[in-house]
């Protein structure tokens, strides 16, 4: 709470403690599953973290860097964060062929552990995957008949992580955001580039990294579905560390009240808003935030319904969204509109908190 009180953020900060995090800081090495005394160390560090303030714990069982931890490691630590009443949100291990064997996995280490889940950027990755959100979305539904349950989204058929070879299979676009070896590279389509040193995308990928890159690796429908269920938040999963970002960084909120309320009008304004708020204020356990009420703190976005839209796009990802007018946090003007230009954005006051948890909000 110090910390994030010297450093005067202009947002609100929720931090979730990463189950990587914990595995880099009591094991030397990371490529196979913690002992005992290894997993107690983890418990008793995020015991702390938990006490100082963390809102829940996030794991990414999908990198190497956490694969190898068995499921009985995650509830270990998952217990953890139930006794301090926070949640537990995950990039699951597989969000492909066994993504059904993943959403199992997941919810059965929260509901084992008594902690409520959210499933990270819900998604059908991958051609042969795509249509399957017919699937994952009812087994959402029946799990959160015995357990609470959530999920958040980003309105884009891409997705945005490391370049991994993995995931290049010659058929999807991929774009390459960011690379330490060449950084010359940097917005160019993969296939080009492989191209251009003829060879296959997966080598051209090896020879990038390190480095970040955008994957083309969802269908529309499937999109579609994920945004228009109930259970479903819109998040950004921006990175803004990467040299030339996903352009959800810099639009996803604007781009669903652009694209899926006012275009295609999936839902109602008030569901739109409702999932970039309320619903996620609610889930995520975060104490009088969301909504509009008497003696809740304010946080408010002045925006024009009918101009709102995203300008980023692939091509050109940082360019700040039209028609949000002013931002207060906390009850103080923390942004003012200014302009199309990312430099011109006046940020005013610097009031944003470490926000309370609360184990059930109305």
């Amino acid at each position: 709470a110090q910390a994030v009180a010297e450093a005067r953020p202009a947002v609100n900060v929720a931090p979730l403690i990463g189950h990587t995090t914990l595995r880099y800081a009591c094991m030397g090495d990371l490529s196979r599953p913690a002992t005992a005394d290894e997993v107690a160390a983890m418990c008793q560090l995020l015991e702390q973290c938990m006490a100082q303030g963390a809102i829940g714990m996030s794991s990414g069982l999908f990198y190497a860097e956490a694969m190898p931890a068995p499921a009985a490691e995650v509830t270990a630590l998952a217990r953890v964060v139930a006794r301090h009443g926070g949640i537990y949100a995950t990039h699951m291990r597989s969000e492909m062929a066994e993504i059904l064997e993943a959403m199992h996995e997941a919810s059965d280490c929260a509901f084992e552990a008594g902690v409520p889940l959210v499933i990270s950027h819900h998604k059908c990755a991958g051609p042969d995957n795509w249509g399957r959100t017919q699937e994952t979305l009812p087994l959402i539904d029946r799990l959160a008949q015995r357990q609470e349950i959530a999920m958040d989204v980003y309105p884009y058929v891409a997705g945005s992580t490391v370049l991994r070879e993995d995931l290049v299979d010659e058929i999807i676009d991929v774009m390459v955001s960011w690379s330490a070896p060449h950084p010359e590279m940097t917005g160019r389509m993969l296939a080009s580039i492989a191209a251009d040193w003829g060879v296959t995308q997966r080598e051209a990928c090896i020879r990038l990294k390190p480095g970040g890159a955008c994957y083309f690796q969802m269908n529309e429908d499937d999109v579609r579905r994920v945004i228009a269920h109930p259970r479903s938040m819109i998040g950004s999963d921006g990175l803004p560390h990467d040299r030339h970002p996903h352009p959800r960084l810099w639009g996803a909120f604007p781009r669903v009240l652009a694209r899926y309320w006012r275009e295609q009008n999936l839902f109602s304004l008030e569901t739109a808003i409702h999932k970039m708020t309320g619903l996620s204020a609610r889930n995520f356990r975060l104490h009088q935030r969301g909504q509009l009420q008497p003696g809740w703190h304010a946080d408010v976005v002045v925006l024009d319904p009918a101009r709102v839209r995203d300008v980023a796009s692939y091509q050109e990802p940082i360019a700040v969204s039209e028609g949000i007018e002013k931002v207060f946090v906390n009850g103080a003007l923390a942004y003012v509109a200014g302009g199309a230009d990312p430099a011109k954005v006046e940020v005013r006051a610097h009031a944003g908190r470490l926000l309370k948890r609360h184990a059930a909000q109305a």
